[in-house]
């Protein structure tokens, strides 16, 4: 009876871990923006937190430079946040929000 139940959760591991493999590959494919400065600075990034595109309005071009570096971080701030939220949203949905600060390496 004991090994029974040993089976299954081994089982229950394995689909877990099956799952989390497949929110792995689709963070990859999923684009989250942030932005800043009313959306003239606009960054987008994978699930994954890897940079896809910086987006950046002509007109903030003509600003001092160290206003034009604190537009971009908190737009790649902002992106990065968003990015967790969402990795965090699809791993809930694996575990059924038992673990909603379970840090996994890569997620």
């Amino acid at each position: 009876m004991f090994n029974k139940g040993m089976g299954n959760i081994y089982k229950q591991a394995q689909q877990m871990q099956k799952k989390m493999a497949q929110v792995q590959e689709d963070l990859k494919k999923i684009h989250i923006e942030g932005s800043s400065g009313g959306g003239i600075i606009k960054v987008v990034v994978n699930g994954k937190k890897e940079i896809i595109s910086i987006n950046i309005d002509d007109s903030v071009l003509k600003e001092e430079k160290e206003m034009l570096e604190d537009l971009i971080l908190a737009a790649v701030k902002q992106a990065m946040e968003n990015a967790d939220t969402k990795a965090e949203e699809m791993m809930k949905s694996i575990t059924g929000g038992i673990t909603p600060n379970f840090n996994l390496p890569g997620f």
